[in-house]
Parts: structure tokens; sequence; C-alpha cells
């Protein structure tokens, strides 16, 4: 006999275009895939199910977080208020260079997914070193994951010899591959500045091989060209195009100084882009030009970055706060709209990451990863527009249960 679970008795919010909200809405989960979400009444009247009731709740798929480094939860609060290059040449590296190592990079691990599942988000993309002992606690938490291995062309965790960094990636798909069905292997280079050119095309070369997500932060900052040797007064983008990495198998993240040759390159390679807007502001590395990407047909998700820059994995926070940036930035209060920002944190972020046929919807055939948010408390109340309410006043607390693959993770907002 299936394993059914129906969940019911909530406004159904399904986040695939064209699709009305439902007020009294259900879903019908069977062996952890979505097998009917509509009308209460047409869904739940097959009984045979375990119940739960989502109180009048939204039901509504669970979050996608396009950009983490997880065990860097350990750092929250370490040196803020400080430019990029100091905060991470004279904070972040040292610090990484005397904590970081097999036993905190899995405990920090899970702290982040105890601290994500909570709030909301049943995925995530995660890149960072150490990454063979991330993924093992990425596993253990139930969490769905991209997990990249980071890459760079210095002394790094677990990795002191940089001459060894893509045999060590190389190994690490090896080692984690099959270590549970929610994990996806991905290679994550940390940056153009910080990777030469054969790094780079070493590092896409092994990705292709694998046939896996490449990873990257690019053209973060103002000065990011000025970083990078062998430039030749090219932008970033043009750059790492001149090297062939970038297709549709490759994240490009922060993306903050770009311009519109630089986002035709990006479209018509398929490159997706993770919007990390709390760690850009955080860091004053600039406004990325969103808007305009989309408008141009790029693929963007919404990332909280690591704890050292953001401080928190809240993407009930990251979605206001977008939204709100690049109206105030474009002058022009249409701009990002709530359903556009709950798109990038849903169905297009799980689209930006590779995952868009599995998660990111509430679409029969895709996995169950589908949270409730309780809509009961005095913030939440009236609500004229529940996408207007999930992104300018729903709080990370607000989430009441959390289901992954079908597995409940969070039962009346407490972590199982």
């Amino acid at each position: 006999m299936a394993n059914e679970i129906l969940i019911s008795n909530g406004m159904l919010i399904t986040m695939e275009e064209g699709l009305p909200i439902i007020e009294n809405g259900a879903v019908r989960i069977r062996d952890n895939v979505i097998a009917e979400c509509g009308p209460e009444e047409a869904v739940a009247g097959q009984g045979g199910a375990r119940y739960i009731d989502a109180r009048g709740g939204i039901i509504m798929p669970g979050l996608v977080n396009g950009h983490t480094h997880a065990p860097m939860s350990m750092f929250r609060g370490l040196a803020d208020d400080l430019p990029l290059d100091v905060w991470l040449n004279e904070h972040i590296f040292p610090a990484e260079a005397g904590r970081v190592n097999p036993e905190s990079a899995h405990e920090w691990t899970l702290h982040s997914c105890r601290e994500m599942l909570l709030s909301g988000i049943t995925t995530c993309c995660d890149g960072y070193f150490y990454e063979a002992q991330v993924a093992r606690a990425m596993a253990e938490s139930g969490i769905r994951a991209v997990a990249g291995q980071g890459i760079i062309d210095f002394p790094a965790p677990g990795v002191p010899d940089p001459v060894e960094n893509i045999k060590a990636a190389k190994a690490y798909v090896e080692a984690v591959k099959a270590l549970s069905p929610l994990l996806v292997p991905s290679l994550f280079c940390h940056s153009p500045y910080t990777c030469s050119d054969k790094t780079l095309r070493a590092a896409k070369a092994a990705a292709r091989e694998a046939g896996i997500l490449f990873q990257i932060h690019v053209a973060e900052t103002r000065n990011e060209r000025e970083m990078i040797q062998g430039f030749n007064h090219r932008s970033v983008i043009a750059y790492l195009d001149s090297l062939g990495i970038l297709d549709e198998e490759t994240l490009l993240i922060h993306a903050v100084w770009v311009d519109e040759q630089d986002m035709e390159i990006i479209r018509d390679r398929g490159c997706g882009v993770v919007h990390c807007p709390e760690s850009n502001m955080k860091l004053a590395s600039g406004i990325a030009p969103v808007p305009k990407m989309l408008d141009a047909g790029i693929m963007v998700g919404l990332g909280t970055d690591g704890c050292a820059s953001n401080n928190d994995h809240d993407l009930f926070g990251e979605m206001d706060m977008a939204a709100k940036l690049h109206k105030v930035a474009c002058m022009d209060p249409c701009v990002m709209d709530a359903r556009t920002c709950l798109s990038m944190a849903t169905v297009n972020g799980a689209r930006a990451i590779g995952l868009g046929g599995i998660t990111g919807s509430l679409t029969p055939g895709k996995r169950a990863d589908i949270i409730i948010v309780d809509r009961s408390k005095p913030h939440m109340t009236p609500m004229y527009d529940p996408y207007s309410a999930l992104v300018y006043t729903a709080r990370a607390s607000d989430v009441s249960w959390v289901l992954v693959d079908g597995s409940v993770r969070v039962k009346e907002g407490r972590l199982i």
C-alpha cells in the first residue's frame, strides 16, 4: 500500500504559472511525490492517508536558498561593518585557517540546516571547504541540497596544497554522489580572482565530466576586474566566457557589476544567477541589476549567502529586502513585485540551481517539498494579497510545518 499524506484546510499556492490561488486547497502526497493538488473537495475525498491540518495556513512550496556557505554560521557576527577585502583577507580567511576542520564543518552545517528548515527552506545550494563533511551533515538533517566542494588557488581547509585542488574536488564528487537521494554534488570555484584561468577551465571540465553544477562568485565588487590577472580590460563575464565555462550548468553568484552586454552573454549561455541582496548591502558591494536580468530572460534565484556576511538564513527577510531595495534603486514602486520575489525564492530558484524538475512548485510528479505558513498571527491579518503577505509581512518564525521529500522535518514550529 502506498504511503500517503493529505495536507488540507489551507490556502493553496502552487507557484505554477497561470494557476490561481485556491482558498480551500489540499495536497495529496504518495510515496514522497506530489500526487494531486487542487480544491479540497476534489483532493481530500479519497481517504486512506495520514492527515495534516493546515489550520487555515498557506500551503506552498518549500523555499530554495540559492547560495549558502553552511559551516560559516560559526562566524556569525565576526568582523561586521568592514569592507569586503578587509573582512575577507584580514578576518575570514585567517578565521577559517584556525577554526575550520572536519568536525566544525559538520557541526555548524547541522546548525545552519536546523535554522534553514525552521524558516521554511527545504532546498539549499552550498559551496565551501570540507564539503564531504558538509554533505554528510546535510544528509543527516534531511534537507535537500546541492553541495559544492570549494576550489581555490591558495592553501584551503582540507586542501593545504592548491596543486591538489582539482584532484580533491573530483575525489569529493565520487565520495558523496551516492550519499543521499536528496543530495547533489557540485563544484564551487571561489571567484575569478582566487582561481587562475587554468584552474577555472579544469574545474569546469571536471564538472562537465561528472554532469554536475559549476558554481562561482562573479562580479561581486566594483574593483574585481583589477584583481584578475591576464584580464585584458574585458568584463568579468566576458573573461569567463572566453574560458568556455559559461553554460546551462553554470551558476553565477552575485553578478552585481554587470552591464547589458554581460547580461546578453549570461542569457545566451543559459547560466543561472543567484541574487544575495542582504550580503551585497552589508558589504557595500553594490546593487545587482536584477530587474534588467529578469527582463532579459535570465533565470534568477535568491540566496542568503553565509552567516558571516548576512548573519542569518532567513529567506523571507531576503525576499522583503530584495523587493524594497530594487524599488528604491530604480525609483519605481512597481519593479520586483511580490510574486516575482516569491518566484525567485521558489520555482525560479530551483530552476537556477538545476532542480526545477524536482522541486520549487507544487506540481504533480515533483517531490513533496512543502511548507505551511501560519496566517493566524496579528501581523498576518488582514490579508488582501497572499503574495504580498508572504513577501512583505511573513517571518521565518511563521512557518509551522516543513516537509522535505514527503518527510516531516518541522511539526507545529518544532524540529522533528
